[in-house]
């Protein structure tokens, strides 16, 4: 742990941080993974949970959580299935 003051709140305000963003990011994935076994399993409420899955996808990038190519990608694939 740091001696000085600010360095010590920077770590405070890091593992709050870190701490946010796995929540979001493993509720980002939830909703992909949802999404793709409704799909393969031919759920009548597949379109919904797509869409949920994209706009997890896009919040998750506009958080910086992953890239926004890789949302992109991963919107694509799941659109094709």
């Amino acid at each position: 742990m740091p001696n000085i003051k600010s360095a010590i709140k920077r770590v405070k305000v890091a593992e709050k941080a870190n701490a946010a963003n796995a929540q979001a990011k493993s509720a980002m994935r939830t909703t992909v993974k949802k999404a793709e076994q409704a799909l393969v399993a031919g759920a009548e409420n597949a379109p919904e949970l797509v869409a949920a899955a994209s706009k997890a996808l896009d919040k998750a990038a506009s958080k910086g959580l992953i890239h926004k190519n890789a949302a992109a990608r991963k919107k694509s694939r799941l659109a094709a299935k």
